[in-house]
């Protein structure tokens, strides 16, 4: 009779991070063994780990090489993969509404479907928050995809080539980039800029000359670089940049952002060519109060510490689009899990367990956040951070070769996660060799 009982349903809507980790922890488990049926659905065909756009913008990394395909991936581990893009929320009938997918010829793939759940989870990550700032969705560039990331770096090189070809001299905003935010985000496509767009004027394009002509400009509106970490590792950080040649604006607030060039609120204009919007994020708007769930004003849904909803037990919620409470944040006075990778990954890992635990029967454990602190890459040139803070009650400042070990290996627990550790050495290994005879800069 144990057969023909139906399998539970476990639905994970959002195939980032935290999403991907865990549609593949399942499906090795429950999956594999037959106890449940787990369905990922997600707008997009492949994954790329988020914190990798900024190099892929850059051109310093090959996506094709750090690519997961979804179908692949499902057919290996257990689960079923099914494209895309969430649009409603039935709680009473337990369904998920995706709306039709279609080509990049504008085709029908699939139809507008619904998928029915007993345990849904969702881990649609978080978009950029232009804070209603003029010209922004007109004139500047984003980095919330791969899509997004491809652009930048067309738009780039075209802009390099441009300036070569052209006769006439280069025009005030020409080869100048400003980039608004200057979180994490903003301060690694800086620095792997600087070396990239030399890199792409080596290859021939002779008559631009790089430490003239080219200008990075990092704008940011709080009193200093990366204001949510440490100031020793704001102030290590904008040393590095400065050094770099990376020109930074602090306590420089955004008016409007103009076709060639950004306004700032004190009525400066600081030329741009090309302009990228990395200052704050939010969920998705249409998860705003959706299905009478519980959200904040950034659009997150409020969750238990057991991240399970407010009004609904059946929903999980992991990642940036939860608003999960941090008791140890801000010194021990409160506050929210930040938006983080670690935080994704740690509670895909918690709610595995609590699934498994779910379908036994057993009460659900809280999730606790462990702050292993922060890590920035500033590419070739350095790596700073400050380690094991939630660890050791204090912030462990680190920087250089072990910082940059200590950023690599975060990318690697990833891997480890999604592929195992035999497939992950070997094509660790891979690259290792073909890298030598690559060019160190992609020109997508």
């Amino acid at each position: 009779m144990s057969n023909l009982m139906p399998r539970h349903r476990i639905v994970i809507v959002g195939g980032g991070a935290g999403g991907l980790e865990l549609a593949t922890r399942l499906g090795d488990t429950l999956g594999k063994r037959g106890r449940a049926d787990i369905t990922l659905v997600d707008k997009n065909r492949t994954h790329v780990w988020k914190p990798k756009l900024h190099e892929i913008a850059s051109g310093s990394m090959d996506m094709s090489a750090h690519e997961v395909d979804y179908l692949a991936q499902a057919h290996w581990h257990h689960f079923r993969f099914r494209v895309g893009e969430m649009t409603a929320l039935d709680r009473e009938r337990r369904e998920v509404h995706v709306a039709a997918y279609h080509d990049s010829e504008g085709r029908e793939v699939t139809p507008d479907r619904s998928f029915g759940y007993d345990t849904l989870v969702l881990a649609l990550g978080s978009h950029s928050n232009d804070f209603g700032t003029p010209g922004v969705s007109e004139h500047a560039l984003k980095l919330e995809s791969k899509a997004d990331a491809r652009r930048f770096n067309e738009r780039m090189v075209n802009a390099c080539i441009r300036a070569h070809a052209q006769t006439e001299p280069l025009r005030p905003e020409q080869l100048h980039v400003a980039i608004i935010g200057a979180g994490a985000t903003g301060v690694e496509l800086a620095a792997e800029l600087h070396r990239t767009t030399r890199e792409v004027v080596a290859y021939g394009l002779d008559r631009v000359d790089a430490e003239k002509d080219i200008q990075v400009c990092l704008i940011e509106a709080a009193d200093r670089v990366l204001p949510a970490l440490p100031p020793r590792m704001s102030q290590a950080t904008e040393v590095l940049l400065r050094k770099l040649g990376v020109v930074v604006h602090t306590s420089a607030k955004v008016a409007e952002v103009q076709a060639n060039g950004v306004r700032l609120a004190d009525g400066r204009v600081l030329p741009a060519e090309l302009v990228v919007w990395a200052a704050g994020v939010k969920a998705a708007d249409f998860l705003k109060d959706i299905a009478g769930l519980e959200s904040n004003r950034s659009n997150q849904l409020v969750v238990l510490p057991t991240l399970q909803t407010t009004r609904d037990e059946n929903v999980f919620v992991i990642g940036d689009c939860a608003a999960c409470v941090w008791p140890e944040a801000n010194g021990g006075k409160g506050g929210f899990v930040p938006p983080r990778a670690q935080a994704a990954h740690q509670q895909a890992s918690h709610v595995a367990v609590q699934i498994l635990r779910r379908m036994s029967g057993k009460l659900l454990k809280p999730y606790r956040y462990r702050d292993f602190g922060s890590l920035v890459s500033l590419g070739e040139f350095s790596t700073v951070g400050n380690m094991m803070g939630g660890l050791i009650g204090g912030s462990l400042m680190v920087e250089g070769a072990f910082a940059r070990l200590m950023y690599v290996s975060l990318y690697k627990m990833h891997e480890l996660a999604l592929h195992g550790f035999f497939k992950v050495a070997l094509d660790t290994l891979a690259r290792m060799i073909t890298r030598r005879t690559e060019p160190h800069v992609k020109l997508h």
